[in-house]
């Protein structure tokens, strides 16, 4: 993907999730769910499942990746130290694949909070894996209801579309995420277009990947986690872990 397309896929991104955005204005919260469970005294289970950018292998240097962080955050700073927080992202990891060992991944655990963020390797199949991925997509928010758990949505976060062509269609899946959770009235934290604002002009993209393209480092699982914090309405800029350093 040259520079000028790569400009035009994140601009729409950014524009699509202004829209979601435009849709939601004067309606209710969509976190309103979260943030009440939150609130309460039942201590809760989280379950967040993804790829290789939840499972945090690697690419954070033995920092803590972005759950690692919510855990932090929530357990210690929160004082909900009751609470269990569960890691189930697995590296080159599908929608398809997660929904169909969801029993495994996510239900055995009987969670109260489901956090997916899913597409990074999905999008290597274009246009036409979006079925398969909107299928799935239904069959787990079904499982996740069945459970009378709340499924919280991730887009996943801005690549380097110029030194990773074969995912050049992430965000056109960004964009399908957010028509999931409009569709569905899910809360979603909307990284992709976090990441494209914060990163315009600047050199923080290539700052917040490990790998150059891909895989956020131990800033960009920050970047993720103060995001998490600031939709969820946990962000408290004199707490230790959302004061930590990002560049």
């Amino acid at each position: 993907m040259n520079r000028r397309n790569f400009l035009a896929a994140t601009g729409a991104s950014v524009i699509a999730a202004n829209s979601v955005i435009a849709q939601l204005d004067g309606k209710e919260d969509p976190f309103k769910e979260v943030k009440n469970l939150l609130a309460g005294n039942k201590p809760l289970i989280w379950v967040f499942t993804g790829d290789s950018i939840t499972h945090g292998a690697l690419h954070t240097f033995g920092w803590r990746s972005y759950v690692e962080h919510f855990a932090e955050r929530v357990r210690w700073e929160l004082k909900r130290m009751n609470d269990v927080v569960i890691n189930t992202g697995a590296s080159g990891d599908v929608l398809n694949n997660l929904s169909s060992k969801s029993d495994w991944r996510i239900f055995q655990f009987r969670p109260n909070v489901v956090s997916l963020m899913i597409g990074t390797n999905d999008c290597r199949n274009a246009e036409k894996g979006k079925d398969v991925f909107r299928r799935s997509f239904a069959d787990l928010l079904e499982k996740t209801q069945k459970n009378n758990a709340v499924l919280l949505l991730n887009t996943p976060n801005l690549i380097d579309f110029v030194k990773a062509p074969e995912r050049s269609a992430l965000a056109d899946y960004a964009g399908l995420i957010r028509e999931l959770a409009a569709k569905y009235k899910l809360p979603l934290v909307d990284h992709f277009a976090y990441w494209t604002e914060e990163t315009r002009n600047s050199s923080k993209l290539q700052m917040w990947l490990n790998d150059g393209s891909i895989h956020p480092n131990n800033f960009g699982h920050l970047v993720l986690a103060r995001k998490i914090f600031q939709d969820l309405g946990i962000f408290d800029a004199k707490s230790p872990t959302c004061r930590l350093f990002v560049p």
